[in-house]
């Protein structure tokens, strides 16, 4: 093996072994947010559960209108006005982001 070739082969084992460490150290770090991570995952499992039942939102939501429809006017225009400031949001924080240059 050249002098170069074994240079970068100890480098490369010694970013090895510096990666290993910082993964280790952010795995200590992050057990408190553990938590969040966990709820994050719970409202992911419901949402893509939702998508799959449709029809069960859609006859909770009959439900509501027939029994209630005050209420069910009243947390629709919550849902739309929750729906306009996401997007609003979300478009706000896409101008933020600087373009990503391509490769």
């Amino acid at each position: 093996m050249n002098r170069t070739a074994l240079e970068l082969a100890l480098k490369k084992q010694r970013l090895q072994i510096a990666s290993e460490t910082l993964r280790a150290e952010f795995g200590r770090y992050a057990g408190g947010l553990a938590p969040a991570f966990t709820g994050a995952d719970y409202a992911v499992v419901g949402a893509r559960w939702v998508q799959r039942h449709p029809q069960f939102v859609v006859a909770a939501a009959v439900a509501l209108v027939v029994a209630r429809p005050k209420r069910a006017w009243r947390w629709a225009r919550r849902a739309f006005v929750g729906w306009q400031a996401w997007h609003k949001l979300r478009d706000i924080l896409e101008r933020r982001q600087p373009p990503i240059p391509p490769p």
